[in-house]
């Protein structure tokens, strides 16, 4: 078994996590041959670099895990196949290092801790990175990072639980490149730059509603006594309402409305236009394969009506000889 040294990464001056796209990728295809259409989550290591509080997570591969779906106390991680697999990487970039581990979610569950004091022996504070593969699950970014901090529980006693790290997804230059090329392929022409604008906007204005509702919910809890009050975080909340514009002018709504009623007009024509052009389309494929067919037909009568001439000319030919012969048989 390979040794593998332990990779010591500060923990308190972490302040950002950036998953570059061949990570999500790398995790979508491993979700899509392992675990599609069925209630398990797929779990692999993370790699990458820790540069002055932030960690960039370059690369991942997939590890052999398994879990009891009823029992979370009972779940299996092939630790020699991780190490045989590390080792490998390492030859082919040295500068990675295991930062963590990963888990298609979408949530943190029980095991969780047990699984990432695994990674410990690895990394000294491993980052433990969800990374929501269901579309419906993906309002926002899809990737939540954490990492672990012992806390004192209710009877005294120290127990790890997660605390939450910022997450961002970025992409080097060569990436970037890569993935335009990627999404080249699958990008539909059809939708024009406006309409993918609403549908941006709208998507927008889905997650902050999601992101709302779960801050109500969170003082919903404190107000029950379900959490304690944490200061920072209601300071957060505060500046985060401080910020928020006052859109209760008449001018302003009213600028608002003209704006929506402008892209909702401007979008109402674009359909139509491109109704008409799709109609207009289809009404120039019917005439060509009407022109098409009528060629071919056109063909297929001057070829009988050849065959036919050289089957008379043929035949015309045939009796001239026999005229020629019997006047020879009467000399």
């Amino acid at each position: 078994m390979a040794v593998i040294e332990q990779f010591k990464m500060p923990g308190t001056s972490l302040e950002k996590v950036v998953v570059h796209p061949i990570v999500l990728l790398s995790v979508v295809d491993h979700y899509n041959r392992i675990a599609k259409g069925t209630r398990k989550r797929v779990v692999g290591t993370l790699l990458g670099e820790y540069n002055k509080g932030v960690l960039n997570i370059t690369n991942c591969y997939a590890i052999p895990f398994e879990e009891d779906l009823k029992d979370k106390d009972i779940w299996f991680v092939d630790h020699i196949y991780h190490e045989q697999m590390y080792t490998m990487f390492r030859k082919i970039n040295a500068k990675e290092k295991i930062v963590g581990w990963y888990s298609s979610g979408p949530k943190i569950k029980k095991n969780d801790i047990e699984i990432h004091e695994k990674f410990r022996e690895y990394n000294t504070n491993p980052v433990f990175v969800v990374i929501k593969v269901q579309e419906n699950e993906t309002l926002g970014i899809p990737t939540e990072s954490y990492c672990s901090v012992d806390e004192v529980n209710e009877e005294g006693q120290l127990e790890k639980n997660f605390v939450h790290i910022p997450s961002s997804i970025d992409a080097s230059e060569a990436e970037q490149v890569g993935v335009e090329h990627l999404l080249r392929d699958i990008k539909n022409v059809s939708i024009g730059d406006l309409s993918k604008h609403i549908s941006d906007k709208v998507l927008g204005l889905k997650a902050l509603n999601a992101k709302i509702i779960e801050m109500k919910e969170y003082l919903d809890d404190v107000l029950d006594e379900k959490y304690p009050v944490n200061t920072e975080i209601i300071e957060n909340l505060q500046d985060i309402f401080n910020l928020m514009p006052n859109l209760d002018f008449d001018s302003i709504i009213q600028s608002f409305s003209v704006k929506t009623n402008d892209y909702m007009h401007m979008t109402y024509v674009c359909s139509l236009i491109r109704a008409c052009i799709g109609v207009h389309n289809l009404i120039n494929n019917k005439v060509a394969i009407i022109e098409r067919e009528r060629a071919l037909l056109e063909e297929e009568e001057k070829r009988k009506k050849a065959k036919k001439e050289l089957e008379q000319k043929e035949k015309e030919n045939n009796q001239a000889s026999q005229k020629d012969v019997e006047m020879k048989d009467d000399k």
